[in-house]
């Protein structure tokens, strides 16, 4: 289907058998120090117009379509009527549609209402998926975040009051080893304030071309090894104390595959995770990889 995509294209793990239109290129803030995921693109709002052939389009091809992905880097971003216009559009291009799904940086949530987030809730929006990194201060200033935990909770929180479901995400390895232990702990207290409905764990891939890079490899930080991974895993996920929230940690980042319902299976997660880590051998590791969890 020949929609007009411009540079490389990203997703969660979880819309892989969605539509993916560009609305927005780039990213708004594309300053952390551990993305190069936009580095190629300068920022800016899809007209309608474009938008608007591109869903006429992929109905004409797709008309059965149930899920649809925004991208780029945070679609949400966009103007509140805009936005709206073009869930407006996509319910009317195709009629099995069940969700609506973007990424959304914190400063987006901070500017904009709750109301604007009930009326884009209305309208569509199923669920914002928002890259939280770390809970530490010190880590999401040393990335270049450009937010506080604060804000983080702030601009959540509109969300939690608009009924639009949350899908945090978490970087493992973020702080190097010099920062795992805070980086961990600081994060499990910041989840708590939020309380996501879902949470996705990924594991730090460094590119090369970023400061994040550049930092590892003069040894201002230290990657962590699998097992320090996993501990670090381990740390978050006892911390934690969330009312409903359905964990992952099986981007193909990770190396070790997990889920689970926090508030029924936390238990059973943490005694897996101790079981592998006493172990502590590359076979034992390379078994769950095999099997699963």
């Amino acid at each position: 289907m020949p929609l007009r995509y411009e540079g490389d294209v990203f997703r969660p793990p979880s819309e892989a058998n969605s539509l993916i239109l560009q609305a927005t290129i780039g990213c708004s803030h594309n300053r952390c120090t551990f993305c190069g995921m936009y580095k190629r693109k300068k920022f800016r709002v899809r007209s309608l117009e474009q938008i608007s052939s591109d869903i006429a389009l992929a109905a004409a091809y797709m008309p059965r379509t149930r899920r649809v992905f925004l991208a780029d880097g945070n679609a949400l971003t966009m103007e509140t009527n805009s936005l709206l216009k073009v869930l407006s559009l996509l319910g009317q291009a195709f009629p099995n549609l069940q969700r609506v799904t973007l990424y959304g940086n914190p400063q987006d949530l901070l500017e904009k209402s709750s109301d604007e987030l009930l009326r884009l809730k209305k309208s569509g929006l199923g669920m914002i998926y928002l890259g939280l990194e770390s809970g530490s201060a010190a880590v999401l200033n040393m990335v270049k975040k450009g937010v506080s935990p604060d804000q983080v909770v702030e601009g959540a929180g509109k969300a939690k009051e608009a009924g639009v479901p949350l899908s945090i995400t978490v970087i493992n390895g973020l702080a190097g080893v010099e920062g795992s232990e805070e980086h961990a702990v600081e994060t499990a207290r910041l989840l708590i304030r939020i309380d996501p409905e879902y949470l996705g764990l990924l594991s730090l891939m460094t590119v090369p071309g970023t400061t994040m890079y550049r930092q590892f490899q003069k040894g201002a930080l230290t990657a962590l090894n699998p097992w320090q991974l996993l501990r670090e895993i381990r740390l978050v996920v006892e911390g934690l104390e969330l009312t409903n929230c359905v964990f992952r940690a099986n981007h193909a980042s990770n190396y070790l595959p997990l889920k689970a319902t926090l508030s029924k299976e936390k238990k059973e997660l943490l005694f897996a995770l101790d079981s592998i880590i006493r172990k502590k051998t590359p076979g034992s590791l390379k078994s769950e990889l095999l099997r699963g969890l």
